[in-house]
This record gives structure tokens, sequence and C-alpha cells, in this order.
């Protein structure tokens, strides 16, 4: 079967119904099925395989420890996406995604990893960004200091176990943003910057597809850091009408390192 056809199959076979459980901006997905096999490495935009190694984190001179957008005003964008959820939905986005010459940032789970690992280097192999969204997906900014320290180590672990590195960023779980102990956590265990967001696509509430692109469009802007989810299927459909959408609006949808650099 050609890479073609695994995309289509990808495509047809989505068949997972979202549900709408949120809590404090970042919300748990609907039930999984059963894993699914890695698909053969997928080619960048550019037309040549990226390496299946992650990055390390990087300190961005110049900008604040917790970053939600880029003051580079350059015609980018960030679609940053909780990694979470139903592996056949995060493996239809991405290839709905490299189809259209975008590359995402993902903050990966540490379960969600421990139960797919294969979808690590699949990240990273369609020339994706991977990071940390801490272990269990919890409320980590209620958590006490070891409980949060284990949580962001823990999943960094796990990236350094799949990918070779930590990962390049971190994002707080269930928070828009992290508590000043957070980001102390965060720098300790290796991250510059804690990675928040200034757009909201809502996506998590399940508003549908047409919903999920007004949400983004209607805020978006140059330098713009968008929170989006795997998981949810109004995601998945409204990721074509997305792209097209920043398309017409001359922004280009990159990793979130592309776009402070």
């Amino acid at each position: 079967m050609t890479t073609t056809d695994r995309r289509a199959a990808l495509r047809a076979g989505v068949k997972l119904a979202a549900a709408g459980a949120f809590a404090a901006g970042c919300s748990a997905p609907p039930a999984e099925r059963a894993p699914a096999s890695s698909p053969t490495p997928t080619a960048t935009a550019r037309g040549k395989p990226a390496a299946a190694h992650a990055p390390a984190p990087r300190r961005f001179a110049g900008l604040p420890d917790q970053i939600d957008h880029s003051p580079r005003g350059r015609p980018e964008v960030a679609l940053t996406f909780h990694g979470q959820g139903d592996p056949d939905i995060a493996r239809t986005l991405l290839a709905k995604a490299e189809n259209a010459g975008a590359r995402l940032t993902v903050l990966a789970v540490g379960t969600w990893l421990d139960t797919h690992p294969g979808l690590a280097r699949r990240i990273l192999r369609g020339g994706h960004e991977l990071g940390n969204h801490t272990q269990r997906h919890l409320s980590i900014n209620d958590m006490s200091q070891a409980e949060a320290r284990k949580e962001i180590t823990a999943c960094a672990d796990r990236l350094h176990r799949l990918t070779g590195s930590i990962g390049g960023w971190f994002r707080p779980s269930r928070a828009r943003t992290a508590t000043p102990l957070v980001q102390r956590l965060a720098r300790g265990a290796g991250y510059p910057h804690v990675l928040s967001y200034d757009v909201d696509s809502l996506d998590f509430t399940s508003p549908g597809s047409t919903a999920v692109v007004r949400n983004v469009m209607s805020t978006i802007h140059p330098g713009a850091v968008v929170s989006l989810h795997f998981g949810y299927r109004d995601t998945v459909d409204a990721l074509p009408a997305l792209l097209a959408e920043l398309d017409r609006g001359g922004l280009r949808a990159v990793t979130t390192t592309e776009l402070l650099t």
C-alpha cells in the first residue's frame, strides 16, 4: 500500500465521536480505541524525511519565561496540540497538516506516550515538534511541589527514552498558564520557557468544525500561539478549512520554535 493509500485509509477510518468534558481550559479527551500500528514515516513539507529525534529545549533571549505569542511580527502562527486521545485521530490530523505543508507543535501526555510510544517518532518524522504536557494530565497548579515536579520529570523521562530528548517545550496541564512554582520546577527539569497560548480554539467543547475555525480566525494574528487538541473529531474536520483560511490571510503554520526563531 502506498503512503497516499494509507492516508486515505486513515481518513476513511476515523469513526470516533468527540466527548465534551473539560476543565480550566484543558480537557481530558474521549475514550480511546485499541492502539493501531504506526504508519510508515512521512516526508516533511519540503519533501525530505525529518529526523525522528526531538531537539533539546532552548532559551530565547529577550522572551519571557512564560510565552503565549511571538513578538517577531512575521506572518506565521503556531498550531499547538494537547497530545492525548485516539491515536487514529492523531495520525489523521498529522497527515492532513502535512498534506497542506503545515508543521505542528504537539505537547504530549506521558501516559499517552506509554500507551502509544510509536506516535512520538511519528510526530517527529512528519516534521512536527514534540513537547511535555505532564505525565497524567492532572491539575498541576494545584499540586504540591513534589507532586508537580514528578509530573514534569516523569513525562520528560518518557520523551527522552523515546526520542533522545526531553522535548522542546513544557505546557502545564489543565491550565492556560503555570504558577510561579510550576515555572520554577519546569526550569529545573530543563525547560527554559513555559508554553502558553493566546488563541483558544475551544475545540475540546465539541462545538462543531465551523465553530472551531471561527474561534481561531476571530482572534488570529501574526505570531499567535493557538491551542488545539488531539482526540476530537471536530478538530479533524476543521483542520483543512482552518489551514485554508490561514493561507488566505497570508499566515503560515510553523512549529513554535520556528515561530520564535
